[in-house]
């Protein structure tokens, strides 16, 4: 069976693109790393591909806010050729830099809203947050990434200043209950780490194909690259490896496993 091609996005500040390639490779897909400017003097790549990457970075030094310029890039300059893509329900994952450009695209986490119901905000803190999480996996969730896990947590790395999910003063229990009533949270934070509203971690679309989080899951593939190691995890999948697999999975249409040793 032929592998599944995702464009991985890269340059003017992305930084994560071989880290997302690589996992996506490893997962069972086949990648083409393109620079922004690339496709966008080419937008008509997009009808070959069947998966589109955002990765993590500081998209144009995030001038504007974290993911504006990249966002306004792809609405104006790829226009229906993205759209077109999303709309026929081809997965699309957006990694930290890629979860703002996503939202602030308005895919997320509804792409038919005439407005944004959220954003994502400067962290509680006031400062950039880098460490490991660990993530709530929501079964309810219609997130085909996350759908199937057989965990019940993830850990995972982060590393923003931007990732705090924020509502409108006075809509945020409204907006919540009905992210939550629709399956739209797919991972939330056991605990607070940045002041996201509800412990948000990640976000889908009414579809489940399109996927935003703040976590960095192609930065945790191997059990030896977790922020222990230990000789019980040598030769196990990392927490962010059962992600891209399960999406694999679904793509090419195979069976669920529960088993995370390689082969």
């Amino acid at each position: 069976m032929k592998k599944p091609l995702f464009i991985v996005l890269s340059g003017d500040g992305i930084n994560c693109e071989r880290e997302t390639a690589f996992a996506l490779n490893f997962s069972g897909a086949e990648t083409k790393i393109i620079h922004v400017n690339d496709l966008l003097a080419a937008p008509e790549s997009l009808k070959t591909a069947d998966g589109f990457a955002i990765p993590g970075g500081f998209s144009f030094g995030d001038e504007l806010g974290s993911g504006q310029i990249l966002a306004l890039k792809i609405r104006h300059k790829l226009g229906d050729s993205f759209f077109k893509m999303v709309a026929a329900k081809k997965p699309v994952i957006g990694i930290c830099n890629g979860f703002q450009v996503l939202v602030k695209l308005g895919l997320l986490p509804y792409p038919d809203a005439k407005e944004r119901i959220l954003a994502l905000a400067a962290n509680e803190q006031g400062s950039f947050i880098n460490r490991w999480v660990s993530l709530n996996v929501n079964k309810q969730s219609v997130c085909q990434w996350t759908q199937g896990l057989d965990k019940a947590t993830l850990d995972l790395p982060i590393r923003h200043g931007e990732g705090r999910i924020a509502f409108a003063k006075g809509t945020e229990e409204a907006h919540y209950s009905d992210l939550q009533q629709r399956g739209l949270i797919p991972l939330t934070y056991t605990e607070d780490v940045n002041g996201s509203y509800g412990r948000i971690a990640a976000l889908t679309d009414p579809s489940g194909a399109v996927l935003g989080l703040m976590p960095h899951p192609e930065a945790f593939m191997f059990g030896e690259t977790f922020k222990t190691p230990s000789a019980e995890a040598a030769g196990t999948r990392g927490d962010g490896a059962l992600i891209f697999k399960n999406m694999l999975r679904i793509m090419k249409g195979e069976e669920n496993s529960n088993e995370r040793r390689f082969g």
